[in-house]
């Protein structure tokens, strides 16, 4: 294993030097192959145990590691969030992926000790034109995020387009669970907010990675945790979806490390 020390700015944000960008480009890519075997894996009848394991043999398959298992006592390598759960659904045998369902998966992978992580919501089966919308309206804002991960621009700039491109589609953000910096921590400053004001926040440099995740609602934007003290549901049980992608800022522009 490499180890490859970071050099920290005094702000506590992690700079990460070309060589530790190429290690989290592979975990990015194992964390990216897992999710398309998952996507081939998701079906009525499937239980989110089954998911688990399968995300588990492909990562370790890859030399990885599970990003998620034993983090805090998180029981499983993913999280597989349904319906109204928002992140954080601790996959089950006895959760079963019904026809209609809307599925969150969340991925997460360390190679040489660098953290790639990914999300997306799928609708399995048909679904109403309501649901393709909250799909649409999730991935779109973390598209418009990542557009707005340039040198010079400021986190304000990406929250700001995050919560733009839901907001105006008639869909909440949440607010009380945002995205993270990453790399040899899991979490890592600076926080990603997917809400906030333009030209605000800290300076975009080259070399921060970011974990860019909204979470978008039918309903209200608030949220509550279940008793198992994990899964986090909307507050009203409307729907809810998750994408995410880790992404490198770079002198070119946005690099995403997790890329399908």
């Amino acid at each position: 294993m490499r180890v490859i020390q970071p050099r920290i700015q005094h702000t506590g944000i992690i700079i990460k030097s070309p060589a530790q960008l190429d290690v989290m480009r592979q975990a990015g890519r194992v964390v990216a192959r897992t999710l398309e075997i998952l996507l081939e894996a998701v079906k009525p009848g499937v239980t989110t145990a089954e998911l688990d394991e399968i995300a588990e043999e492909s990562i370790r398959s890859h030399g990885a590691v599970p990003s998620f298992k034993g983090y805090r006592g998180f029981p499983g390598s993913i999280c597989t969030s349904l319906n109204e759960e928002v992140v954080h659904g601790i996959p089950s045998s006895d959760r079963v992926v019904q026809e209609g369902d809307v599925l969150g998966l969340d991925c997460g992978a360390i190679v040489d000790g660098y953290h790639g992580d990914s999300a997306v919501t799928i609708a399995v089966g048909a679904v109403s034109d309501q649901v393709a919308r909250l799909l649409e309206a999730g991935e779109g804002s973390l598209n418009a995020a990542i557009e707005m991960v340039r040198v010079g621009n400021r986190m304000g700039d990406v929250s700001w387009a995050a919560q733009e491109y839901s907001e105006t589609r008639g869909f909440s953000v949440v607010k009380e669970y945002v995205g993270h910096g990453i790399g040899r921590d899991l979490h890592e400053e600076p926080a990603v907010p997917n809400f906030g004001t333009k030209g605000r926040g800290i300076l975009l440099q080259p070399g921060m990675v970011l974990a860019i995740e909204p979470m978008v609602n039918v309903g209200t934007w608030r949220t509550r945790v279940q008793p198992d003290e994990w899964t986090v549901v909307t507050e009203d049980g409307a729907l809810s979806v998750h994408f995410e992608h880790t992404v490198a800022v770079l002198d070119e522009g946005p690099e995403v490390f997790t890329a399908r």
